[in-house]
Formats: structure tokens, sequence, C-alpha cells
């Protein structure tokens, strides 16, 4: 947190520091009606900076710091990732690294079904009773141009699956059944997925600090 914790975010326009088009469709959802109108890092021409933290509130508040000062509003950035229990925590922080294109693999990009394909394959080279629990984490940080900033974190347990189904979410979501349902992600309806997240426990905690009372 920071030092000002009283500081409070209101509403107007707020910078989301991602150039993913799901991840803004969801913060906007989540955050539309306490009056924030959400302008992606994307449409308004930022670069995206370096992501050398070790966790992800570090990786957060890189990108949220970066937004913040290119654009002179408040900022808001998300990392967030999957780890897997059988796999010492991999991919973390690299979430998003497992689903770049080497050269060999085609146009450059992200291929998140190869991703999830490398995850399937390290967890079936351990055997057919191999641990498939895994869980989704978030780290939220909120930047001020002046320097202030927040974090919030929110965790989802669950396990993986295999093949993957549905096609209503993105990223590892075809493959991660969260604890208490038998639908993937990619399965639940997107209303339903933001009461349960791990994005939606830490947009609770921001939620009660920035809008609360």
């Amino acid at each position: 947190m920071s030092a000002d914790a009283a500081r409070r975010l209101g509403a107007g326009r707020l910078v989301i520091a991602t150039h993913n088009a799901g991840k803004l469709k969801e913060i906007s959802a989540l955050l539309g009606p306490y009056g924030v109108t959400c302008l992606s890092a994307g449409a308004l021409g930022l670069p995206e900076p370096a992501e050398t933290g070790r966790s992800f509130a570090e990786n957060a508040l890189i990108k949220a710091r970066a937004a913040a000062e290119a654009s002179g509003l408040a900022a808001l950035a998300d990392d967030s990732g999957l780890s897997v229990a059988a796999l010492d925590g991999r991919p973390g922080v690299y979430t998003a690294d497992w689903a770049e294109r080497q050269w060999f693999e085609g146009p450059p990009g992200r291929d998140w079904y190869m991703a999830m394909g490398k995850v399937e394959g390290m967890l079936a080279e351990r055997g057919p009773d191999v641990d498939r629990s895994a869980a989704f984490h978030c780290a939220l940080a909120l930047a001020w141009p002046d320097g202030d900033y927040a974090i919030y974190e929110g965790t989802c347990a669950g396990r993986l699956t295999w093949p993957p189904r549905g096609t209503l979410g993105f990223g590892y979501d075809p493959v991660f059944v969260p604890q208490g349902r038998t639908e993937t992600f990619a399965e639940i309806a997107p209303e339903e997925k933001h009461a349960i997240s791990h994005r939606a426990a830490a947009f609770a905690k921001l939620v009660a600090a920035q809008f609360a009372g």
C-alpha cells in the first residue's frame, strides 16, 4: 500500500495499463458501476514497459507507474497468472511468456492453446496420478502521476483439466476449473466469473478501499 492510504480514486478517467482486449473488457465491467471510464494503454499508444519484477505485485506496479507517468492520469495495472502445484508454482510470473511463439512456431504473438498444451505436457510427464491443483493469482496496482500507489491482491484456487473446454474466457481459462465448480472459466458466463475469479477478489479489496463508505 502507499503511504497515503486515505487517497481515493473517485469517478473519472482511468488508464488501464494493458494491450489485452479481454482484460480491458473485464476491468471496465467491474469499474463501470463506480463512474470510472476506462481507457486502455494500447488505445492511447503507450509503450509496454519491460516486466522485470519477481512477483505479480512488482510487475503490476511497473506497468501502472509507466502508464501514469506517460498519460498524466491515474492508471491501473493488472498482473495475473497461473501457478501449478506439480510444477513448483510455474508458470507464475511467466504465465504470458509461455504463450509467446518462437520464430519456428509461427508469426509473432501469443498462442494460448500452445501454452495450455505446454502445461498439460509437463503434467503428463509426471504420470496419471499427478496433482492437478492450480491457482490463478492477481495483483492490481493503482498509481498516480505523482508516484503514489496502492496494491490489492486476490487468488482463485482450482484444478486443471484437459482437453480445453469453452469459448467465453481468455488465456488459460479453458483448462481451469475453479474450486467448487465443474465448468472451466471459459464455460462460465462472464458475470459469474467476475464474481468468483482471482481478479474479482483483488477488485473487491480495491473497491472497499477506493469507493466504499
